[in-house]
């Protein structure tokens, strides 16, 4: 630090601007490579950094801007060690602007840091592209989980990947189809695709076609998470079947009162309430099929608290009892965990869920709501494995928007989140 100076600004307030200059070590270097290149010109003027602020006082860094000429990037301003190439701004503003974006709206943002909100759109996408170069979120997968989330209504969605060790949403991309989970598997390549152990997802054909084509060593599991979830809709089913019928039978009063039970039905016993307990006992007395739906609900979920070999022996005795229920829905249901019994085992055993692929979806509905009103042209998507090329500077008269911002962050979110 050379100098310090308090200069007013266009606003009537006062700023403080830093004198600074880099080390000897650092002058004369590519700002994109880093190597030592023979200076260019000495370039007549100062370049600012946007600092931190000084409690209430917007603070700047200036120092002189020599060009140097680099063999690889050509002519370009010298490399400064408080900030990135192409920003204005120094790496602490970058990253608490980043830190930012994906924890609050954007009043708040430009309002705390007074940083014009199409410049946000850039400053993050350098922090991601930084982030993402430091590891390579693919290396070393053993265990994945494969899920899909809408992000848009009229059935559009994103075909998402997680590491079930780490936690680490991995790629994510717009569609569910065999095309868009294969450029996933494209990008890991056929070595680490060998490598992989066990694949959790849930019953979509295109998921088990995949995985078969590229995963000669995984064996794909079918998380109990959705198996719960398809006894959930089937006992809902079945309490639509009974209400309908008192409807049809002129028992509109009794109707009413199956209507109003429906939370009571889907709560586990320890959450109820009273009042819900006694709508519990109601249907115990008078219908006799919809508690019993109740009752084979109820024990799917506790046979997925198990593991191992207890686990497939308790999920057998829930099959062979569904199909002996007599309701048609449920014997429906225990045919399709037959067809899909060895996932299922293989999940059971291993005691794998897609918890994480929905918590991960979870994130990214959020960001989707808190960028409300900011729509981009393309869908909120993570982009794939950093490429082994310049990352390329964002365009200035680019289209920022919210989506986009919060795209950029969530890619790098192992090391923000």
């Amino acid at each position: 630090m050379q100098d310090c100076v308090f200069e007013p600004q266009p606003t009537g307030q006062q700023a403080y601007v830093v004198r600074v200059r880099p080390t000897k070590k650092e002058q004369g270097r590519c700002a994109v490579c880093g190597h030592r290149c023979p200076g260019y010109d000495r370039w007549d003027g100062l370049r600012r950094w946007r600092a931190m602020d000084l409690g209430m006082c917007m603070t700047w860094g200036e120092a002189d801007a020599p060009r140097v000429s680099c063999r690889r990037h050509a002519v370009g301003v010298q490399r400064v060690p408080w900030a990135r190439a192409g920003s204005g701004f120094v790496y602490a503003v970058e990253e608490q602007c980043a830190w930012m974006t994906v924890r609050t709206d954007k009043t708040t943002l430009w309002t705390l840091l007074r940083i014009a909100w199409r410049m946000v759109g850039a400053l993050v996408e350098r922090v991601a592209q930084a982030a993402l170069a430091q590891f390579d979120p693919l290396q070393d997968l053993l265990r994945i989980g494969i899920d899909e989330v809408a992000y848009r209504k009229v059935h559009r969605y994103l075909t998402v990947v997680l590491d079930h060790d780490s936690g680490r949403l991995l790629w994510a991309s717009p569609g569910r189809n065999e095309e868009k989970l294969r450029s996933f598997f494209d990008a890991l390549g056929p070595v680490r695709c060998k490598q992989l152990q066990l694949v959790s997802a849930n019953a979509a054909s295109y998921i088990a076609n995949v995985v078969r084509e590229r995963c000669p060593n995984a064996v794909l599991c079918l998380a109990p998470f959705h198996i719960v979830k398809w006894a959930t809709e089937a006992h809902d089913e079945v309490r639509r079947d009974v209400w309908n019928q008192l409807r049809r039978d002129g028992k509109r009063e009794q109707a009413q009162t199956l209507k109003r039970s429906r939370w009571a039905l889907w709560k586990r016993p320890e959450s109820l309430t009273d009042k819900q307990r006694c709508k519990l006992s109601e249907i115990e007395k008078g219908n006799q099929s919809l508690f019993r739906a109740y009752l084979l609900l109820e024990q799917l979920r506790e046979v997925v608290t198990y593991s191992g070999g207890y686990a497939r022996v308790q999920l057998q005795g829930f099959v062979a009892m569904a199909a002996g229920s007599g309701l048609a829905r449920f014997i429906k249901l225990a045919s399709r965990i037959r067809s899909h019994q060895a996932g299922i085992n293989v999940a059971l055993v291993h005691g794998l869920s897609n918890a994480r692929a929905e918590s991960a979806n979870n994130k990214l509905r959020l960001l989707t709501r808190l960028a409300f009103g900011f729509h981009s042209r393309a869908p909120p998507h993570l982009p794939g494995p950093p490429k082994a090329r310049r990352p390329e500077a964002p365009s200035s008269g680019a289209c920022v928007t919210h989506d986009s911002v919060r795209s950029a962050i969530f890619s790098a979110q192992g090391s923000l989140w």
